[in-house]
């Protein structure tokens, strides 16, 4: 990993000073409708994330949290409620528009990579350049540039076949990055490596947060990487359970725990 020195940090990212906020939520609802049964999978959420800041969005499954994330980036639109992303309204824009807002504003980061099997590492990388109309000699230039950045220089030619699943996971980060997005999304972005990719993914992640300003909002299960973050939001059925700010101390790091909302401790007392 030392071709990325400059990209890691050996604690949590450093808290954004005097931010402004880049991503909100008002009254989000999701429901799903089966036909037979309706899942309400976000159920009023009101959610603000500051530009340059790390969250880590954690709860058991079925809580809703990859449902909060794929609303917020654009996958799936909400029944209820709006979603600002730079004070734009992403689900008041055209289609095509907001595919175009997504592209320049927006990096995914995925638990299984989503690697195209038949390119090569730097072919990967500079896919979102090309979709997004650069032209072929600079999304190259971007694509080198990230691909040296993650340590991955002498892997340009090989197939994701031949690489390690840590490696695999820095392609799809340099991926991420080739259109210099201000919002990365990630979702279980360690989720399928071992404790030691953990932590180097996530000294990549930090480090990039830190150097770059990048704003990140990660789904996870892991208190490691959620303790990474500048901020743990905890899901339960559809709402936002609790908050935490995480600080960094020569022991460890401490939370600060807002209280359980009423909402969600009454859904709690009634079996909800």
């Amino acid at each position: 990993m030392a071709e990325h020195d400059r990209l890691q940090t050996s604690g949590s990212a450093t808290a954004p000073a005097g931010s402004e906020i880049i991503i909100s939520t008002t009254n989000l609802h999701k429901t799903y409708d089966t036909g037979e049964v309706q899942v309400h999978a976000l159920r009023g959420i009101d959610f603000q994330v500051y530009s340059g800041e790390m969250v880590a969005v954690m709860g058991p499954s079925g809580s809703g949290k990859t449902t909060l994330l794929n609303c917020l980036s654009g996958i799936d639109e909400p029944t209820e409620g709006e979603v600002l992303i730079r004070e734009q309204a992403l689900y008041k824009m055209r289609d095509n528009s907001r595919t175009d807002f997504r592209a320049q504003n927006m990096g995914f980061i995925f638990q299984t990579f989503n690697l195209l099997p038949v390119l090569t590492v730097v072919e990967n990388v500079e896919l979102p350049a090309l979709v997004a109309g650069v032209k072929p000699g600079e999304a190259r230039k971007r694509a080198l540039h990230w691909v040296e950045a993650l340590g991955l220089a002498d892997q340009t030619g090989k197939r994701p076949a031949e690489i390690s699943g840590g490696q695999q996971q820095r392609v799809a980060i340099a991926r991420s990055l080739v259109n210099d997005p201000a919002i990365i999304w990630c979702d279980e972005p360690t989720g399928n490596l071992d404790s030691e990719n953990q932590k180097q993914v996530m000294d990549v992640l930090c480090g990039l947060n830190r150097d770059h300003g990048q704003t990140f909002v990660l789904v996870t299960h892991s208190e490691e990487v959620g303790e990474r973050a500048h901020r743990i939001v905890r899901m339960r059925d559809g709402l936002i359970a609790q908050e935490c700010g995480v600080t960094s101390t020569d022991d460890g790091v401490e939370l600060d725990c807002d209280d359980e909302p009423d909402s969600v401790a009454a859904d709690a007392d009634s079996g909800r």
